[in-house]
């Protein structure tokens, strides 16, 4: 009776230890997965903070504005007779630069290489009659500052008054410019009557060819088409008909939202306080820009 007794006693025994250690493993469990799911919260929240403190660190830190231009296209942006490069474009981004205490580098670029330097972080923005349309989707644009439009300039005694004019006729444009985006796009009908498309790296050099008679028409921004004609006389007019519209802005890497706020605000109190208008006035651009009206 006793030996039965105390089996019985030793079964119960082993039975409460069997149910405690069971509690004792589930709550640990629990409070293992509390405690991950904390950490990783903890490390998720960091992560964000580390994020946003990162992007406000790029405008906070900043010492210098790198700006990626084509030196060849006045007079938004243009080597002077002192061999310094200015114009437009620049002379924004060295207000811009001053007001923020950041230094402004100036670099020249080959057009159909933009993207490259972009997305390289060679520069930190494209600076320089930068058409936005159609490319809204690959950069970051500021809010437009110029009202632009693509024309025709041919020599005062071609003869060429209208686009049929144009028919059978030898045709410049700038490579990866809006105009030929245009002559591409739009206005492809139109160019499949040219007896031919040449395509320059600068406008510079097609206006040469265009004085030399090596092709009969430049279709090109109406900005740089008045400081061309200006600057070389009489001997050239611009078609009455605009080839396209569109609007220049500001383009940084997609994505690089901090910086864009930065500059354009500058930008904007620049408007305000008529600096911009000032500089838009000394390069003959009052009627063109569109910011702060």
């Amino acid at each position: 009776m006793k030996k039965l007794l105390a089996m019985a006693v030793t079964a119960a025994f082993t039975v409460s230890m069997l149910v405690g250690c069971g509690q004792s493993a589930e709550t640990t469990d629990a409070s293992v997965q509390e405690t991950t799911q904390e950490t990783e919260t903890e490390a998720a929240d960091e992560e964000t903070a580390g994020t946003a403190d990162a992007a406000s660190e790029d405008t906070a830190e900043r010492t210098t504005f790198t700006v990626g231009f084509d030196a060849e296209f006045p007079p938004y942006g243009y080597m002077d007779e002192s061999g310094e490069y200015t114009g437009f474009d620049l002379e924004l981004a060295q207000e811009v630069c001053d007001r923020n205490g950041w230094e402004l580098v100036k670099q020249p670029i080959d057009w159909d290489s933009k993207d490259m330097e972009l997305s390289s972080g060679a520069i930190d923005c494209i600076w320089n009659g930068f058409t936005m349309n159609g490319r809204e989707d690959a950069y970051t644009f500021s809010v437009p500052y110029v009202d632009n439009s693509q024309v025709f300039v041919v020599a005062a005694d071609s003869g060429i008054t209208v686009f049929d004019d144009l028919a059978g006729k030898n045709v410049g444009v700038q490579k990866d410019s809006s105009a030929l985006a245009a002559l591409e796009g739009d206005a492809a009908d139109l160019a499949a009557t040219f007896g031919n498309l040449t395509q320059y790296s600068d406008y510079n050099t097609a206006f040469m060819d265009l004085e030399q008679g090596a092709i009969d028409a430049l279709a090109i921004d109406v900005g740089v088409a008045d400081y061309q004609i200006a600057s070389r006389g009489e001997g050239f007019v611009k078609l009455s008909e605009n080839l396209a519209s569109e609007q220049y802005g500001i383009g940084f890497k997609l994505g690089n939202v901090e910086l864009k706020d930065q500059v354009e605000k500058t930008l904007l109190e620049m408007a305000d306080d008529g600096t911009f208008g000032k500089i838009a006035e000394k390069y003959g651009l009052s009627d063109s820009v569109c910011l702060g009206k």
